[in-house]
């Protein structure tokens, strides 16, 4: 019989899922190292926490398949905890416990606190936007809501994070100063929905106040946008970004179809005219900005009609980023209730055709930037190459440029002018300005 290690407990913190789970884990982290417990991210350690995604079906699998290859690992000696925390324990929790009992025990999405009990540690509340970080030291994300309003049909995060919850400006600038001073020059804002920021605060959208207070924090050098809703956008975003030299000219903001008849049953609230609209407004007022969107296809309903008239507006946009997923028919959402009547084959079909779209848009773009030097963050060496990212890239998701690290040098988290000598479809070749 296995008795329990008497070695000092290590705890490894697992996160599956989105940049949002990334923070959840860092704040998670944060609080262990408060308390004075061993805790790293992603090596080993005799007790595990795994941080899950529910999102859609691959996330799902691949949050159960972790679970249960730690579980097997608990069953043979090797760990002597394991704890389940995040979405998928959120929305599945009673059927997880009844399907893998194995593991010790199951925590939603806002329980920390009672997370932190079971790992014998207090909830600080002193600490609260306290991390630890574990991203590249020069760039952090930075949460500044929880949860959506949105009706969206087809998505389950609200069953999963609840209704939207905005984190005040004066604590969000104190958190972004604490990372200030540990090195991180580079934010990027996430939430479930950036543009209904200060709704439930201010009784106003105050997305723009908040980065006229984020700009002045010292040592912070680019602020980036992500997950920008189209209805109801504050454009009084945009003039803040042509106005503010830290924000980032990029902007994240998932579009999900542009069919009429599928916007309405997505519950979107918008039509291919008045989305159409605000991406030129958005080009006219920021001239040079960079947009990044996903789309879904193979929703129920989508016809071939609707999937040319997506195709043909895709290439119309030349969009500078794109993501593209297939439909994921989720229990208890509002588009649960129709038929999934794609087959997976023809979405999966109709997904690549849309990146193979989008890939000879990106080409195309990549090749006018051959010539011109950008400021470059760099994030790591990897292989023979050190590997950075132009304002218009988001680290993960979006373009990168390498650098020959046989022939230059360069520091990690630095800022670097790079000059582009080589383009691909989604990487860019350079050397530092004035090597050519």
């Amino acid at each position: 019989m296995r008795t329990k290690t008497t070695k000092q407990n290590r705890i490894n913190v697992i996160t599956l899922g989105c940049s949002k789970n990334i923070y959840d884990s860092e704040v998670l982290m944060g609080q262990l190292k408060a308390s004075g417990k061993d805790v790293v991210h992603e090596q080993e350690g005799n007790i595990v926490v795994i941080n899950t995604c529910g999102f859609i079906d691959n996330a799902k699998e691949e949050s159960v398949n972790t679970i249960l290859e730690n579980i097997k690992r608990k069953e043979a000696g090797e760990l002597d905890k394991v704890f389940v925390t995040g979405c998928l324990s959120e929305r599945y929790k009673p059927d997880l416990e009844s399907e893998i009992p194995q593991v010790d025990q199951y925590f939603g999405t806002n329980e920390l606190p009672q997370l932190l009990k079971v790992l014998e540690a207090d909830y600080q509340h002193e600490l609260l936007g306290e991390r630890l970080t574990t991203t590249p030291k020069n760039y952090s994300y930075l949460k500044i809501s929880e949860g959506c309003d949105r009706p969206c049909s087809f998505c389950a995060i609200p069953l999963m994070r609840g209704k939207h919850r905005s984190t005040p400006i004066e604590s969000l600038v104190s958190q972004a100063e604490s990372l200030a001073k540990n090195g991180v020059k580079e934010l990027i804002l996430i939430a479930q929905d950036l543009t209904y920021y200060g709704l439930d605060l201010y009784k106003k959208r105050n997305l723009a106040a908040l980065l006229e207070a984020l700009v002045k924090v010292e040592g912070i050098e680019w602020i980036r946008l992500h997950y920008a809703f189209p209805t109801g956008f504050p454009l009084d975003v945009l003039d803040v970004m042509n106005r503010e030299p830290k924000i980032c000219n990029y902007l994240d903001i998932p579009l999900q179809h542009i069919s009429d008849s599928i916007l309405k049953s997505m519950r979107r609230g918008t039509t291919k005219d008045k989305t159409t609209n605000l991406l030129s407004k958005f080009r006219s007022i920021v001239p040079n900005i960079t947009l990044r969107t996903s789309l879904i296809v193979g929703y129920p309903g989508e016809s071939l009609a609707d999937f040319e008239e997506l195709k043909n507006w895709v290439k119309e946009m030349r969009f500078e980023r794109l993501g593209c997923f297939t439909y994921s028919h989720e229990e208890n959402t509002h588009a649960h209730q129709l038929e999934d009547d794609v087959p997976e084959e023809e979405k999966q079909r109709r997904s690549s055709e849309i990146m193979e779209i989008q890939s000879e848009i990106s080409w195309e773009l990549n090749q006018e930037k051959i010539g011109k030097t950008y400021r470059c963050i760099i994030d790591r060496k990897e292989g023979n190459y050190f590997v950075g990212r132009t304002e218009m890239d988001s680290p993960d998701v979006d373009n990168e440029v390498l650098v020959d690290a046989s022939k230059f040098y360069l520091k990690q988290g630095e800022f670097v002018y790079l000059t582009i000598i080589e383009a691909a479809d989604f990487d860019l070749y350079a050397v530092p300005e004035n090597n050519l």
